[in-house]
């Protein structure tokens, strides 16, 4: 009475086993893909978005670069440090605003705005303008450089 039972695996086994690791790989794959698609899709973007604000930064530097030919004109122009800001004041595109000696503007691209300001130097200083706010806003969103 010693009878054992045995499994024994009928033929289709084989195939079935075979069937789920194809369908297992398959996944697997799709997976993979849509995840890379992603992934580039996320590069894309973020080449955009850094493309953008280097273009911002690039008119805030050609802006700094407008104050300075500026400052130079008034600088040959004036003999002491308050004609000196009186013409600057007078010199100064709409788009600046001199207050006191720092000169503020602001650069957009719609989405983004880039807050500037620099501070203008003393009349024998050797250097005539230097950055004192570089801020980037997105949205409610700040970030200050």
């Amino acid at each position: 009475m010693n009878q054992k039972s045995r499994i024994t695996m009928g033929p289709g086994a084989a195939s079935l086993t075979l069937i789920f690791v194809m369908v297992s790989i398959s996944v697997l794959a799709m997976l993979s893909l849509m995840s890379s698609r992603n992934d580039l899709k996320l590069s894309e973007r973020s080449v955009e978005v850094v493309e953008e604000v280097y273009a911002l930064n690039e008119e805030a530097e050609q802006g700094l670069a407008e104050i300075d030919e500026i400052l130079i004109e008034c600088a040959e122009k004036a003999d002491s440090e308050e004609i000196y800001l009186d013409n600057i004041q007078k010199e100064l595109p709409e788009r600046y605003v001199l207050e006191g000696r720092d000169i503020s503007w602001t650069v957009t691209d719609g989405e983004r705005t880039l807050e500037l300001a620099a501070e203008v130097q003393p009349l024998e200083s050797e250097s005539r303008v230097r950055w004192t706010r570089h801020m980037l806003r997105v949205g409610e969103e700040e970030s200050e450089w």
